[in-house]
């Protein structure tokens, strides 16, 4: 019986055992609960097709949606001192700032970049809420210092994209004080008669809406985004009563005088083109105003280049055929005399 434990079963086992499925094929909405599949979410910008419910999108993956033919360059950002207060909560400080960087692929919770969008040069700066939650510590002020310094150094506008819990408790004072560094920032853009248009994500809260995020030029919101100083759970422990549906939400301020618009991530791209070339006296865009062809791959170069050697040999072909006709017209005539 040895030889049907130790070879024939395992054979058998392995011939149909189930193929392992990636678990990240699909993912459920958390509005209406709708499984969709990680191409069509991802070609959607992470915004659910049956409902609309706007997910989280990585700064990355937002910049290739945004910039002409996803092409961008990141801006350095100077690095602060690490965990200068030896916080410690329930773990480490350098120990949480390992975990989201190992979760996220990212060094912090702000990436700024530069590149064209519509042909014309931006800035722009986006936070990652999947990092420590997006809060706003020295890392993140510095960011904001340098997007604004290089859009001024380019004469160009500056496009932040906002998604925090607020200031990062575990920097304590320090943290707070970014709050004043990028309101001098911002006024920085607005004495160079740059513009500085905000985009307001969810979830914009604490900290974060006490300074850069509400001072910009345009302010635009993602439907149904939270954007509050205090949360609504909050408010209604403190004053124990019921808030109004849609309390605090993107629709809501809107209505309130708040927000300039209210713009769904798919159509993103076309409404920051139209602000920007507006606020920088260009002309509208237009139909055959396209961006940059994305760069080519080896399967186009590959077809390119049979494409070039086609039109080649044809060329060839009909040199060809030019030089034999004198030939044979001489032909013809010897032939009559």
């Amino acid at each position: 019986m040895n030889w049907i434990s130790n070879y024939v079963r395992p054979r058998i086992n392995s011939i149909f055992s189930r193929r392992e499925v990636p678990e990240n094929l699909w993912s459920k909405c958390d509005s209406c609960g709708t499984m969709l599949f990680h191409r069509e979410l991802k070609e959607n910008l992470n915004v659910c097709t049956s409902c609309g419910h706007h997910m989280g999108i990585s700064p990355r993956d937002r910049f290739r949606n945004l910039f002409d033919g996803g092409i961008f360059t990141e801006v350095s950002v100077p690095e602060p001192v690490a965990d200068p207060l030896h916080f410690r909560d329930q773990k480490k400080y350098p120990d949480r700032m390992r975990e989201a960087r190992r979760k996220t692929s990212e060094k912090e919770a702000m990436l700024v970049a530069e590149g064209e969008m519509g042909r014309a040069p931006v800035v722009a700066a986006c936070q990652d809420f999947s990092f420590m939650a997006g809060s706003m510590g020295m890392y993140v002020g510095n960011a904001i210092i340098a997007a604004a310094e290089r859009a001024v150094q380019k004469k160009c506008p500056l496009v932040l994209f906002s998604a925090a819990g607020g200031a990062r408790m575990q920097e304590g004072i320090l943290s707070l004080m970014q709050m004043p560094r990028t309101t001098v920032a911002v006024q920085m853009l607005k004495e160079a008669g740059l513009p500085y248009i905000v985009v307001l994500t969810h979830p914009t809260t604490g900290g974060v809406t006490a300074s850069y995020a509400m001072l910009g030029d345009v302010q635009i919101a993602e439907p149904n985004a939270l954007i509050c100083f205090a949360g609504p759970r909050v408010i209604e422990q403190t004053i124990r009563e019921q808030l109004p549906e849609g309390f605090q939400r993107a629709e809501y301020l809107l209505d309130h005088g708040m927000l300039d618009r209210v713009t769904p991530r798919t159509k993103m791209r076309e409404e920051l083109i139209t602000i920007t070339r507006m606020l920088m006296g260009q002309p509208p865009a237009v139909a055959g105003d396209l961006p940059p062809p994305a760069p080519m791959t080896e399967a186009t170069e590959a077809e390119a280049e049979a494409e070039a050697q086609a039109a080649a040999a044809a060329a060839e072909a009909e040199n060809a055929k030019a030089e034999a006709k004198p030939a044979d017209a001489g032909k013809k005539s010897k032939s009559e005399k």
